[in-house]
């Protein structure tokens, strides 16, 4: 195993967040961020009335799940996200790899792949 730290950013549906959720659990993923954001992209936007007004709805409803891993192989967490989230369609998202210099814990101090260990 490596001490390497690597971020996975996951943008997808929402509806797929639970899903995905308890699958990363399964492969060790202990920790995770989510954020609520608006994406456009492929996939086509629809129009509506508001306030009798029509405007052109082209961003859509999306989650961003940003995971740093150490212990856990990076291309299970991507192998499991791919599996989870392809439905075959413009909107199953995008999952992007960055490496990270470093990571701390601001209560111990702990960095590295300490920082993300669990306490017992």
């Amino acid at each position: 195993m490596s001490d390497t730290l690597t971020k996975i950013e996951i943008i997808t549906r929402p509806i797929k967040f639970d899903e995905l959720k308890l699958e990363l659990a399964k492969i060790g993923v202990s920790g995770l961020t989510v954020s609520n954001v608006l994406g456009c992209g492929l996939q086509k936007g629809f129009t509506e009335l508001y306030r009798g007004i029509k405007r052109e709805v082209d961003m859509h409803e999306r989650i961003k799940v940003e995971i740093v891993v150490c212990k856990v192989p990076v291309q299970s967490v991507i192998d499991t996200a791919r599996r989870v989230l392809k439905m075959g369609q413009p909107g199953d998202g995008k999952i992007f790899v960055y490496e990270i210099a470093n990571a701390i814990k601001i209560r111990t101090g702990e960095e590295g792949c300490d920082a993300l260990q669990n306490e017992n």
